[in-house]
């Protein structure tokens, strides 16, 4: 009897111990299932159960093939929860989601990161990066979203860092300084990974740093090069014990800066790069050169105000097209370059094309192989700068009596030093600023969220201190229209047609979701999320925030379903730039609200 009791205890622990064993492989698979792979991100345009590159994608379309909550179907679209970022700290939000193995990540106010439960908005984690008294950034203590990679969520800081943390637990685990913030350098926009490398920029423009693109290894954060976007600077690669190597200079010193100043030229890389694996180039606005006294550095000052095409792996520029050669009215280039199919409408032929809707209030069309401009479009009512483009030469045709009167020539000078003023549109924050467009495969059609404003503006000596602003121009923004600033575009870009427009009293800040339902998602600073038909603008639905929308929606699906998600809550550069618009526009509340939406089941 004993034996047999011994062989009846004996057989359920061997059960228990095969259990146990299957438990663990099963949980390895689901291990390596939820990491993040270099496949996941190359395949996330397609992918409908999770988000987690930002732009739904590495060429930046924010389109999504998911077709239940169309134009029959959404308006039963209804909230399923919100989360609030909490605190005091709110001011602006424009952050991206990213959502994978049920989980949301998204990036707050302040350098604060959540993780989320999808499906019910429960809190997981939240890290709140500690910041030091003296950042200095320009246009609001914003973040634009996160990167994930295996399994690491990774964002910057207002002080220049790179935080690399833990999915699942939200402890850090690498984290590397960008810059030195005390120098103006700071850290906005959402990274990007490329080939397993985390693909990132500097902000700053406005306190003369010097732009760059840099590629560090995501598993730990350590350099594997770095690459100026103002001439005149080395280029390094980096060796596995992170030794320096030169990997040649961007340009050539002097040829388009005068003296000593491409030392502090600005052009802030401060909006997130994309990828294109079909060419195998990684494309980056750059930002404004520095400073903004045009009359101080005669020449292009490339690659300033530009969209330049590295070569991942090698660090170097392939192509660069210069959208405002020597910018003289902060229009900067930072703008999204995003890849398409541009059916030639002389050949028919299609060309690997990318597309931007520059803040100089004109839409380009260029060869995303060799950057050639193959057309360029104003998608604004309204733009004194320059009269158009040379398709030939790919240079603007400006009109000099726009550009910011010298205030060193004789006679020119007024009060305080100043030059005189001359208005000018659109405003330095540009036809389109920081919110990203979409671009849908179905009607072929880019969605632009515009804005229609000018500038008085003006420029007065300055001179070169670290850490202080580096402007050398004064301005004062201005509407145009009594009845609208923002207008939501649909543009052809073969013909250039605004094929329709939703007019917005309010300035558009916020980015474009355009999905397979034929629908294209956006929110107004007024604090309304919209869906309008993708074919005719129509309005289909919309929902009050609470607060302004100045951030990109997104969708996937979980269990059948397709949620849709945005975050509100008013802020960035027009309540602080905006001069009499932000007084147009300053009953607006902030806020700090993720909100998450799905089909109402009767």
């Amino acid at each position: 009897m004993m034996k047999n009791d011994r062989r009846a205890r004996t057989l359920p622990a061997m059960l228990t111990a095969l259990t146990v064993a299957l438990a663990a492989a099963g949980m390895g698979a689901t291990a390596q299932a939820a990491s993040v792979s270099d496949e996941d991100i190359l395949k996330d345009a397609e992918t409908t159960h999770q988000v987690v590159t930002n732009g739904l994608g590495t060429k930046g379309q924010r389109y999504s093939p998911l077709a239940k909550v169309n134009v029959d179907t959404v308006k039963d679209l209804v909230p399923v929860w919100a989360f609030s970022f909490g605190g005091e700290k709110q001011r602006g939000q424009q952050s991206q989601p990213l959502i994978h193995d049920g989980k949301m990540f998204v990036t707050a106010s302040y350098s604060r990161i959540y993780a989320l439960d999808a499906k019910t908005g429960q809190k997981l984690w939240k890290y709140e990066h500690r910041l030091p008294e003296g950042i200095m950034p320009c246009c609001d203590v914003i973040n634009r979203g996160a990167a994930l990679y295996g399994d690491l969520v990774i964002f910057g800081t207002l002080d220049a860092q790179l935080v690399a943390l833990n999915r699942d637990t939200g402890k850090v685990v690498w984290r590397e300084k960008i810059d030195d913030y005390k120098a103006g350098y700071s850290m906005t926009a959402a990274p990007q990974i490329v080939k397993g490398m985390v693909i990132t920029g500097v902000s700053g423009g406005e306190f003369g740093v010097v732009g760059r693109v840099e590629a560090r290894d995501a598993k730990t954060g350590k350099k594997v090069w770095v690459r100026p976007v103002v001439e005149g600077h080395m280029g390094y690669k980096y060796d596995k014990d992170g030794k320096e190597i030169e990997n040649g200079i961007s340009g050539t010193t002097n040829a388009t800066w005068p003296g000593d100043l491409w030392k502090t030229g600005g052009a802030a890389t401060w909006q997130t790069a994309y990828y294109d694996p079909d060419v195998n180039l990684i494309f980056m606005g750059t930002g404004n050169p520095a400073p903004w006294n045009s009359w101080l550095r005669p020449g292009d000052n490339l690659y300033s105000s530009s969209t330049v095409a590295v070569d991942p792996d090698t660090g170097k520029i392939v192509w660069h097209y210069q959208n405002t050669p020597h910018d003289g009215w902060d229009f900067d280039g930072v703008n999204e370059f995003i890849a398409f199919e541009y059916k030639d409408p002389k050949s028919g032929k299609l060309v690997k094309a990318g597309a931007k809707a520059d803040r100089n209030g004109f839409f380009f069309v260029n060869d995303r192989t060799n950057g050639k401009l193959l057309a360029a479009y104003p998608f604004l009512t309204r733009i004194d700068w320059a009269k158009g483009y040379d398709l030939e030469t790919g240079r603007p045709i400006t009109n000099d009596d726009k550009r910011p009167p010298n205030p060193f020539a004789e006679g020119a000078a007024g009060e305080g030093g100043k030059g005189k003023p001359v208005f000018a549109a659109p405003s330095f924050l540009g036809g389109k600023n920081q919110m990203p467009m979409g671009y849908s495969p179905d009607t072929g059609l880019f969605y632009v969220p515009a804005n229609e404003w000018g500038m008085d503006i003006w420029n007065e000596p300055v001179s070169y201190k670290r850490g202080a602003a580096y402007l050398g121009a004064g301005f004062t923004i201005k509407p145009l229209y009594e009845d609208y600033i923002g207008a939501m575009r649909a543009i052809d870009p073969v013909s250039g047609k605004i094929v329709w427009e939703v007019k917005n009293n309010a300035p558009l800040w916020g980015g474009v979701l355009s999905t397979a339902g034929n629908l294209v998602f956006y929110g107004t600073p007024e604090g309304y999320l919209k869906a309008v038909n993708a074919k005719t603008g129509e309005e289909a639905w919309k929902f009050q925030t609470g607060s302004g929308v100045i951030a990109p929606p997104v969708t996937w699906e979980a269990d059948g379903e397709q949620y849709v998600a945005v975050v509100s809550g008013w802020g960035g550069a027009v309540p602080l730039w905006g001069g009499d618009v932000a007084k147009r526009v300053n009953f607006l509340e902030q806020g700090g609200t993720v909100w998450v939406f799905k089909l109402h089941k009767s």
